[in-house]
């Protein structure tokens, strides 16, 4: 009788799972013993706040009965609703939703580097560890925010445009997908369209492959911008414009030390061990004349290049920058490889060994250094921003108007009207979010009753009001940070 094929899930697809799981379970742990388990950002509570509405009324909405566009990702945020629709929110649901994003992008990343460099073989997956272990991806597994997710989205559609493939029309409806995590997936087009071009051999075959392509993308791309247009009448979320107005003072510095700055996050980290491997797979590339495996660079370069050009911010560890990262480590892990598995000449495998060694205890120095910055970031948003919700929601009255920056922990825990700063559900004030003269003459004309914010951002603002409750908490006055502070706007 034939033999039946084997179509068992090769066994290093499980290992990679229990090492995603143990490296993000490390940084839980280190954030548990650390202050509690929670999120490092407080935008991941906006996230969760939007998801606990639609799973309760079906609205998209941050305020109940407002429907807003506040959130960046509408993706993520309906992939969050199912943890509150059965009671798994919004820790354990959204941690395993980080969780299957980093455990999906080891594997991709170890498949990738199978096929790109066929001398690797080994039994144990190390690539795909490196990947699992790497700090800025198991920081932002933890995140609660959609940023994994879109760097595994991001990588699998350049992995396809590198490896060739011929599934156009697959290609531009993942693009589309991408967009609905991030609206800067839309990116993503211009290297799918060229490797179209490329991998094809014919100008007919190219004509149909650049159709499929945007026919795919823009079927769910349109969908998108009616999304948006319906719940806040623009095309895109408020988030995108809101963003740009907070930090275009950044703008003012010359291009190039925003684009050095945002190329330094790469190589903090074993980014700075694979920097060789990264320079030497795009040689070995071009040599070969591969050119349509280039474009995974060409798109990190661009994608650089646009956020210096529009958003060239760096904090929190970079982390509009994570999803290029994911492609930056995988090309460079490639270069390593092919190095590495090449019988070098004399003493020349000494610097095989000691690039793969230095390598590897950078990976393991930093994971446990982003374990800390996790847990110590996690315990400035729940000691700042989620401690000061709970107390706005038991000790201001229901009808108090709350104006606040950081509006994602007040919308959880409170049941508040909100007018949000930053623009996000509040958009009419993005043209002078960064204005406190009109900013306060705003506050007066909605009648705000307190103000929430820490007094760096707000000088002007908070000089002379009275605090209502300072947190007292200790650990961002240890990173140089002042507590957050409940005001009241309206004096008697």
């Amino acid at each position: 009788m034939p033999l039946r094929p084997d179509r068992r899930l090769p066994h290093w697809i499980w290992t990679l799972g229990a090492a995603a799981l143990l490296s993000l379970g490390g940084y839980l742990l280190a954030s548990r013993f650390y202050y509690g388990i929670g999120f490092p950002l407080d935008d991941a509570w906006i996230h969760q706040t939007y998801a606990r509405n639609l799973a309760a009324s079906g609205e998209w909405a941050f305020l109940p009965g407002r429907t807003s566009g506040g959130s960046t990702a509408p993706l993520w945020t309906a992939l969050l609703a199912p943890g509150h629709l059965f009671g798994l929110g919004p820790h354990g649901w959204t941690f395993l939703l980080g969780l299957l994003a980093l455990w999906g992008l080891a594997v991709l990343g170890e498949k990738a580097i199978r096929d790109w460099v066929p001398m690797y073989r080994p039994r144990l997956p190390w690539m795909g560890v490196a990947l699992a272990l790497e700090w800025h991806l198991v920081w932002a597994a933890g995140s609660g925010m959609e940023t994994l997710l879109h760097a595994l989205l991001v990588t699998l559609v350049l992995v396809m445009v590198a490896s060739g493939t011929r599934c156009h029309l697959a290609t531009g409806l993942l693009i589309g997908l991408t967009v609905w995590v991030r609206p800067d997936g839309i990116t993503l087009l211009g290297p799918a369209l060229l490797g179209a071009l490329l991998i094809e051999t014919t100008w007919s075959r190219r004509l149909r492959a650049l159709s499929g392509t945007s026919l795919g993308f823009g079927a769910l791309f349109v969908l998108y911008l009616l999304f948006n247009l319906a719940l806040s009448g623009s095309p895109w979320p408020t988030t995108f414009y809101a963003k740009q107005a907070e930090y275009a003072v950044l703008l003012q510095t010359p291009f190039g030390t925003r684009l050095a700055g945002e190329a330094l996050q790469f190589l903090v980290g074993v980014g700075i061990a694979v920097l060789p491997g990264f320079v030497l797979i795009l040689i070995s590339f071009g040599r070969q004349r591969l050119w349509r495996m280039l474009l995974p660079a060409v798109w990190l370069v661009g994608y650089l290049g646009l956020y210096a050009m529009r958003l060239p911010v760096t904090y929190q560890h970079g982390r509009y920058l994570i999803p290029a990262m994911a492609i930056y480590f995988l090309l460079g892990l490639s270069g390593l490889i092919e190095v590495s598995e090449r019988k070098l000449p004399g003493s020349l495998w000494m610097v095989q060994v000691a690039w793969k060694g230095i390598t590897g205890l950078l990976l393991i120095l930093f994971w446990g250094r982003g374990a800390f910055a996790y847990a110590q970031d996690v315990a400035v948003i729940e000691s700042e921003m989620v401690q000061t919700a709970r107390w706005v929601a038991d000790n201001l009255p229901a009808e108090a108007l709350i104006a606040a920056h950081d509006i994602g922990a007040l919308g959880y825990y409170g049941e508040h009207e909100i007018v949000d700063l930053a623009g996000l559900i509040s958009p009419e004030v993005i043209p002078f979010l960064r204005d406190e003269d009109q900013l306060a003459a705003y506050l007066d004309g909605r009648g705000a009753d307190v103000l929430v914010a820490f007094p760096g951002w707000y000088p002007v603002l908070t000089r002379d009001l009275v605090p209502l409750y300072v947190t007292g908490a200790l650990h961002a006055p240890a990173m140089g940070q002042a507590n957050m502070t409940v005001y009241r706007w309206v004096q008697p």
